[in-house]
């Protein structure tokens, strides 16, 4: 990937069933572009990189060390390294920023779908 690109030339990965993401890589960390279809329900995990994130687009519940909180456009949250944590939209799904910390090396295992337009921006 180059020093300038478009979210809708990246080819996304399939993170989770229903959750794709758009990645941009520097050394030290990860952007992510993440459209979450409605009714997608990720699973508890975990993992070694700290995350923050923001809200674009519709609403998604974040249930971060067992705290639950629905977040709208606009909204942030931030997740310390190796902290459970899980994820649940409504009927109108979601699109977030993730940034990671340090990059998310584990994402080149997963599959990878076609270039295209994604949810956001639209």
């Amino acid at each position: 990937m180059g020093t300038f690109d478009s979210v809708d030339q990246v080819r996304p990965y399939k993170v989770w069933d229903g959750a794709v993401a758009r990645a941009v890589g520097g050394d030290h960390i990860t952007l992510g572009v993440i459209d979450l279809e409605p009714n997608c329900a990720v699973p508890e995990h975990h993992h070694s990189n700290e995350q923050v994130g923001v809200v674009l687009k519709g609403a998604i519940t974040m249930i971060v060390a067992g705290e639950r909180k629905t977040l709208g456009v606009g909204e942030t949250y931030v997740i310390p390294s190796e902290v459970p944590h899980a994820a649940e939209t409504g009927p109108d799904g979601a699109t977030v920023i993730d940034v990671f910390s340090p990059t998310r090396d584990d994402w080149e295992r997963l599959e990878r779908l076609e270039p295209g337009r994604g949810a956001w921006p639209s």
